[in-house]
């Protein structure tokens, strides 16, 4: 009795600073016993992670952020439009591990420009691999910083910019000392600590509505409060009655909705921190396996998070809408001040209207908030909230640390080891690599602290930048061997400026004078969506240019029928 009462007296701070201090301490001590000592333990591990660990790293690389904070919160404000975040990262993950993860990895590259620099026999095809690997990791990151700075704003109730600079000192601490092998094991601990930091409150949540343990089955069950109605039932209920559409009703247009998911589905296909996983294991069966473990590691949050977003939802509605400001619960007060729930009382009245309709609307909700503060909005124990904040931290930096070592090894390794230096000492290069990690976590700490979107809006966004250069590239060179450098360069460089024009234009808002848009986008495609269309015209582009230019020497024609020959299963070839 005294221990359950010493329990419940801890508040949530108290719990934020033993559970965080806690995973924190471990992947340190992981860094610190398993640092890198020369290149290849930095870039790939030294080769030789076992598949479960090397599926549990991907599974904690692959879910970021936005998995674990932003893509629950985007479904319960879009309701059913949401779900193509659902079926575009994992349809993706599919596509990239059955599609592109072994021949890679036969190939035996470090990095996806050292791919194409060496497939496409060019300095210059490297040199725009590397700006575009470059560019993808740091829009990917700036999501990722933000969900750090969120997380540490609210639990540790400092500003998002701090909560921003203590996440960047403590990823750049494990990332820098401990490569790839560090980075690994890190994020074996960090896919244990965030799988049960987003399935302990949904559980919990799921037996308070509805009786049923099974998140997934809870979420299209009855209430348990008597009344016979379906949860989904009254949330639609909810949803109309404050003038928002339907819950399970979508209001994008199909060809958005489509251009969405395949841009997500291709863009996963091309990210290279996830690729550069599958570099880290011993043969290539090896690599096989690891993706279908880390397929059933991920499913398990994302069938889950359609379950948690209707929990987060009805329960958010019920406990403000039309509720009188003063006696609102003290976790809204606390997000109240970090800017992330804003009330403007409009009319006076005391009362909190929110409603779909923004003239008459009080309440601005961030949708980056919702998976954080559910259990408080469920009033489950102190230490479950403080769980869901050590789980956030533990996406954020495990995706974030695997993106800072594609970037420091794109510098290091692809810049100045394959075109600026290639006489550069072992030492001098792992100097190297370390370096521009810092220096990339720097430019990743100014994006979190401005970014230019919520979480998942800005990983959407790397994903589309993903999809628009490497995905053809990638693809064609593994499955095309008549494909030549020029048109992989000429298609590198058209879909990622069409896809940085169309960013820039609609999400920043430049060219308006030259290009005025009235509001509308380009054939009713989103900027999330606009990857498909870019990288439709690289695959047009790369193929009419190789039509005209000479094929690619005998050598390299060898290769890419080598890499497409399942003999020799045991090792990898190179």
């Amino acid at each position: 009795m005294m221990h359950s009462l010493l329990v419940e007296g801890i508040g949530v701070q108290n719990w934020t600073y033993i559970l965080v201090g806690l995973t924190f301490a471990l992947y340190i001590g992981i860094a610190i016993w398993s640092r890198a000592s020369s290149t290849k333990e930095f870039y790939v591990a030294g080769g030789g992670v076992s598949p479960l660990a090397n599926g549990m790293a991907t599974a904690a690389d692959w879910m970021s952020a936005a998995s674990f904070i932003s893509m629950a919160g985007i479904i319960s404000f879009a309701g059913y439009d949401g779900a193509v975040y659902l079926m575009g990262w994992t349809g993706g993950y599919v596509l990239l591990a059955l599609l592109l993860a072994p021949y890679l990895r036969k190939f035996g590259k470090f990095t996806v420009p050292d791919f194409i620099g060496d497939r496409y026999y060019s300095k210059t095809a490297r040199i725009v691999a590397v700006f575009c690997a470059l560019l993808v990791s740091f829009t990917y990151v700036a999501g990722q910083m933000r969900g750090v700075g969120i997380v540490f704003s609210r639990f540790l109730e400092v500003d998002i910019n701090t909560g921003v600079v203590i996440g960047m000192l403590i990823v750049l601490f494990y990332a820098v000392l401990g490569g790839m092998k560090g980075i690994t094991y890190t994020q074996v601990a960090q896919y244990c600590v965030l799988i049960f930091a987003f399935m302990v409150p949904a559980i919990f949540i799921s037996i308070q509505m509805t009786g049923n343990p099974i998140p997934q089955l809870g979420f299209g069950g009855e209430l348990t409060d008597g009344s016979g109605i379906y949860l989904l039932d009254k949330l639609d209920g909810l949803s109309t009655e404050l003038g928002f559409a339907e819950y399970t009703e979508g209001s994008k247009s199909l060809i958005d909705v489509f251009a969405i998911t395949l841009a997500l589905m291709v863009g996963t296909a091309g990210l290279p921190h996830v690729i550069v996983r599958f570099f880290t294991v011993k043969r290539v069966k090896d690599a096989r396996k690891s993706a279908g473990i880390a397929l059933l590691l991920i499913v398990l949050l994302y069938s889950t998070a359609p379950a948690v977003a209707v929990f987060a939802r009805t329960n958010m509605i019920e406990t403000v809408s039309n509720q009188r400001y003063a006696n609102v619960p003290e976790w809204f007060k606390k997000w109240e001040t970090t800017g992330l729930i804003t009330f403007t009382d409009k009319n006076n009245d005391g009362l909190i209207q929110y409603v779909a309709d923004k003239n008459i609307n009080e309440l601005v909700i961030d949708r980056d908030i919702m998976v954080l503060a559910n259990p408080e909005i469920a009033k489950l124990p102190n230490w479950v909230i403080a769980l869901v904040a050590a789980g956030g931290l533990a996406a954020a930096l495990s995706t974030a640390a695997g993106l800072l070592l594609v970037i420091s090894a794109s510098v290091s390794h692809d810049l100045i080891k394959k075109i600026i230096n290639p006489k550069i000492s072992e030492k001098g290069e792992l100097v190297a690599a370390r370096l521009s990690a810092v220096g990339a976590v720097c430019v990743a700490g100014y994006f979190g602290i401005n970014p230019p979107g919520f979480v998942a809006a800005v990983v959407a966004l790397a994903f589309g930048l993903a999809a628009a250069s490497f995905f053809p590239a990638i693809i064609l060179g593994i499955f095309y061997k008549r494909m030549n450098k020029e048109g992989a360069i000429a298609g590198m460089v058209v879909g990622i400026t069409a896809m940085l024009l169309y960013m820039i234009k609609f999400k920043l808002g430049w060219f308006d004078e030259v290009l005025p848009d009235k509001g509308e986008w380009w054939f009713g495609i989103s900027p999330e969506g606009f990857g498909s269309i870019a990288m439709c015209l690289n695959f047009i582009v790369s193929v009419v240019i190789m039509k005209f230019t000479p094929a690619p020497p005998e050598d390299v024609q060898e290769i890419v029928e080598n890499i497409r020959i399942p003999s020799g299963e045991g090792a990898a070839t190179h």
